[in-house]
């Protein structure tokens, strides 16, 4: 039943009772992370392990001794007050402690922490279930996640339940999670269990806490902030949604948020449900306040997330127990493997969206590596970049934390259209945006994210000789990726169905890229318009890629000079980015301002099309 209908009946039964009553509004504070990724010790500002002279320069962000200081700090202020901590999942990979400790170390930290909940990550299962079991075994506070469904085989068994009962402050609290429902494709869940769908699992236990009579329900989920708002926060019954899976930072004050936090959904019951998520990499605490009425429906909600920045202190035992667990990887950690005459940007938000000088960087040693056997097309997921390399020294450390999934080289031979289906495949996504994305090398291609999936490529050209010729679709061509893509993953299917020759054993990722910077030092990051986004005319039925002289930027202005456009709003959008792509100058974003009824500038809701009238 919907809860307006529930609240109505509610409302008169209390009516009935006892005219003129009427309960106490009840405030819950929920602090909240999620994508912690290993960052164990304290990060910079490329998300990278922070070095003691960042340190001493107060440069640095998060880290498991600051986390566990704020929320101590938090839990007194809120003393007396009814407070949860809830953890949106994907506390594996991103860091050497992960990779020597398989878990057991996030575990222990987690646990000092003392979380009231936790849903999966699709990360959890990287090492499959049998990673998992261990962080279960350690773990002291529950995990919910509705759609991983165990069979009998599986050593799971029992432990994630699909929701759970919290007390707070005399009232019942429902928690269910969900975890993305491409978990399968961008993990390693393994035989034994099955991921269900995200909203009918979470349907089914929401609907099994309102029979035990819990009114206030808290979805926890690894889905997406875009998820999140389109499908979770519409379920009937769940007042709340505390995510995570897409890094999304959501802020009322930075500029560079993807939303509000909270961001308010209407569910179709006929209330509005607040949809928070805190970034990653432990450099925020999510800080969110809601206020339920007598019927447990939402009446209020605020907050915002607090930065884990240098004005936290750590808490020095914490600090003393990571310093000795640091101690067996600190000698692989330390190697020098190369010098870089700039930072090499491995950031999420363009390696997911775009060419990247990581992306660019590893599909060039990928292919380098290779060249010896015949191969001349590198294609590799933006999401397996995992940081950023600043400028000066590079450790094998850096590198371990860019590629930390102990992925290998594989290679193996694909027709032309079978390339130009994989492409597609990774521009699936572009919307969310998906680590599917694909950087390349040894060849470029050209894409229109305004058209539908699966035809979204507008020109793909691979290298022979010096120069570039326009791939041939009846043609076999040697590539070499990585062994998690080679195999299906990220959706990459076409790989696994149709490859031939395939050979996955090939080196580690991170030695591949350990070689290549050692071998090309010091290294000057670029990128060369291997990959660039089309803006078509309007009206046009065929458009030509932006050159590596001419951005697609540029391409736009002069494309949209002659008339007005539309526009889909993409991530990191703001109207003065549009004005100066459209017109070659930012200061006539009031023009589209006005012609759109002047949203936020900074706040534009992704997805929503835009009116770009005529210069």
């Amino acid at each position: 039943m919907i809860r307006h209908i529930r609240t109505g009946l509610m409302t008169a039964s209390i009516l009935a009772l006892s005219s003129g009553a009427a309960f106490a509004d009840y405030e819950l504070n929920i602090l909240h992370i999620n994508d912690l990724h290993s960052r164990i010790e304290s990060i910079n500002k490329f998300d990278s392990t922070c070095s003691a002279e960042e340190e001493g320069k107060n440069e640095c962000f998060g880290g498991v001794a600051r986390l566990k200081s704020l929320i101590d700090q938090k839990r007194q202020d809120l003393s007396g007050k009814n407070v949860l901590l809830l953890n949106a999942g994907d506390n594996f990979q991103g860091s050497l402690f992960f990779t020597t400790y398989k878990g057991l170390a996030e575990a222990e930290f987690l646990n000092l922490m003392k979380f009231d909940a936790m849903t999966v990550g699709n990360h959890e299962f990287d090492e499959s279930e049998d990673g998992l079991v261990g962080f279960l075994d350690k773990i002291e506070f529950p995990v919910v996640t509705a759609n991983v469904l165990p069979s009998h085989k599986s050593k799971i068994g029992d432990r994630i339940k699909p929701s759970i009962v919290l007390e707070a402050g005399g009232q019942k609290i429902g928690i269910v999670g969900a975890v993305a429902n491409d978990t399968p494709e961008l993990s390693s869940p393994g035989p034994d269990i099955l991921i269900g769908d995200d909203v009918a699992t979470t349907t089914a236990a929401v609907e099994e806490l309102k029979k035990q009579g819990v009114d206030k329900i808290i979805a926890l989920t690894h889905v997406g902030y875009p998820r999140d708002l389109a499908a979770i926060a519409k379920i009937p019954d769940v007042d709340v949604v505390v995510g995570g899976h897409s890094h999304s930072l959501l802020s009322n004050t930075d500029a560079k948020a993807e939303g509000p936090y909270p961001t308010m959904v209407d569910n179709p019951g006929g209330y509005k449900v607040p949809v928070v998520q805190a970034a990653s990499y432990s450099k925020y605490l999510g800080d969110l306040v809601v206020t339920f009425d007598d019927n447990g429906v939402v009446k209020a909600a605020k907050g915002d997330p607090i930065l884990v920045d240098s004005s936290v202190k750590p808490d020095q035992s914490v600090l003393t127990r990571v310093a000795e667990l640091a101690k067996p990887i600190e000698e692989l950690r330390s190697k020098i493997i190369g010098k870089t005459e700039a930072p090499i940007d491995g950031s999420r938000d363009n390696c997911r969206a775009r060419e990247c000088e990581m992306g660019s960087l590893v599909a060039d040693a990928m292919l380098d590596r290779v060249k010896g056997q015949g191969v001349t097309i590198a294609i590799t997921n933006g999401g397996g970049l995992r940081a950023s390399i600043d400028a000066g020294d590079v450790s094998m450390g850096e590198a371990i934390t860019v590629l930390p999934f102990q992925n290998t080289v594989a290679t193996f031979q694909l027709k032309g259209d079978g390339i130009r289906a994989a492409l597609e495949n990774g521009l699936s996504k572009l919307e969310e945006p998906g680590g599917r994305f694909p950087q390349v090398a040894g060849m470029k291609y050209s894409f229109d994210k305004s058209k539908e999936v699966g035809s979204r490529v507008v020109s793909v050209e691979v290298k022979e000789g010096e120069g570039f010729v326009p791939l041939d679709p009846a043609k076999t061509y040697s590539i070499v990726t990585n062994n998690y893509m080679r195999n299906g993953g990220d959706g990459y299917a076409i790989f696994k169905d149709k490859g031939e020759n395939a050979y996955d054993y090939g080196p580690g990722l991170e030695t591949v890229l350990a070689d290549y910077l050692a071998a090309h030092q010091p290294f000057k990051p670029y990128t060369d318009g291997r990959i660039t986004e089309v803006a078509a005319a309007a009206g046009a039925t065929t458009a030509e890629p932006a050159t590596a002289t001419q951005p697609a930027a540029d391409a736009a202005a002069s494309a949209t000079a002659s008339g007005p456009q539309k526009h889909v709003i993409a991530k990191g959008d703001t109207l003065w980015d549009l004005a100066k792509a459209f017109y070659g100058d930012g200061a006539l974003w009031a023009k589209i301002s006005a012609a759109n009824g002047k949203p936020a500038p900074r706040h534009l809701h992704v997805g929503t099309e835009l009116e770009i009238p005529a210069k």
